[in-house]
């Protein structure tokens, strides 16, 4: 083989080489900033948009440790009120029957300013509704005992729009490579090593403390 066929090859090699390198380098790490989309008009919120701090939640409502966690969460809202900004995104799971039409729930009921409300009644009643063949009229219940329009939770429940908001959570989570639930994000960060709700709360407390 001609030296100047060698050279060509090994020159290719390298530009090769440089430019995978670079690609790894551009990447987003998981649990890196890069791996979860920015806080958008969209999601459900809580506390100042403008907190140093901010914790996202990707869960499913009847997922059983979600439910467990629920007064966990409500919890560290209350102590830091002011101090974070808490986001929920949905991301029911295939095997759970139920989760999806409680995510449609919540965000039908956010259409008249009571997503939250909705959130905290389908969490407090999960034992009620989550294996239940009569979940929807026992949410149409939980929708009547906050005040909402009926009727027009009956339409939103069932909407496109409803429906593409929380799918669109979905994908976020996906892309987040978030494969269980609930799964929680602290300024970015994908969350992990807490054994037990106290330290949980810690961890959130500590990144308070870090960004007065």
């Amino acid at each position: 083989m001609k030296p100047s066929i060698i050279w060509t090859i090994v020159i290719v090699i390298i530009i090769g080489s440089l430019f995978g390198v670079y690609k790894l380098a551009k990447a987003p790490t998981s649990g890196s900033l890069g791996t979860i989309s920015d806080i958008s008009a969209q999601d459900e919120t809580l506390g100042p948009k403008d907190a140093k701090i901010t914790l996202v939640e990707y869960s499913d409502f009847q997922c059983p440790a979600c439910g467990a966690f629920f007064p966990t969460v409500e919890e560290i809202n209350k102590e830091l009120e002011g101090k974070i900004l808490f986001v929920y995104r949905h991301f029911p799971l295939p095997q759970h029957k139920n989760a999806e039409l409680a995510a449609y729930a919540s965000e039908a009921a956010g259409k008249q300013g009571k997503f939250w409300e909705m959130h905290n009644e389908i969490f407090k009643n999960q034992s009620e509704w989550s294996e239940s063949k009569e979940a929807k009229n026992l949410i149409n219940k939980y929708a009547e005992s906050i005040g909402l329009n009926l009727e027009k939770f009956g339409q939103d429940i069932d909407s496109a729009e409803v429906k593409e908001k929380v799918a669109t959570d979905s994908r976020g989570g996906l892309s987040a490579r978030v494969n269980s639930t609930p799964t929680f994000f602290l300024n970015g960060e994908k969350m992990s090593g807490f054994k037990s709700y106290e330290e949980f709360k810690n961890l959130v407390r500590e990144a308070v403390r870090n960004n007065p």
